[in-house]
């Protein structure tokens, strides 16, 4: 990743647009989890609602970290989970924008070409 330095309103506009990708990450999760809660009509289902959240938990463990040393790839990949919209993130540098739209330009070409 590139050292780069962020300025006290760049740290303060990151954190805003991390908190809001979780809070619709969350909400989407837990939109699932009551959908998926509903449907539930045996006890084993129980176990499998609860292997789901689990399974969701370590998902958003693992995409949300807050180190500015990852922060630009957790924000292309929640751009294109579809929890960020990039409007957001208009604060920040150019460079650190330009190396979001590059990666998110190299992810859709590959999905284009795979």
């Amino acid at each position: 990743m590139n050292d780069f330095s962020w300025s006290a309103s760049e740290k303060k506009l990151a954190r805003h647009a991390f908190d809001k990708a979780l809070e619709a990450a969350l909400a989407k999760t837990m939109a699932e989890f009551k959908s998926k809660a509903s449907a539930v009509t045996v006890p084993s289902q129980m176990w499998e609602l609860e292997d789901y959240l689990r399974e969701q938990r370590r998902d958003i463990d693992r995409t949300f970290d807050y180190r500015y040393s990852q922060l630009l790839y957790v924000f292309t990949h929640l751009i294109r989970a579809g929890c960020l919209d990039e409007k957001l993130l208009a604060g920040l540098s150019q460079d650190k924008r330009d190396v979001i739209r590059r990666d998110l330009a190299f992810a859709a070409g590959r999905l284009a070409s795979g």
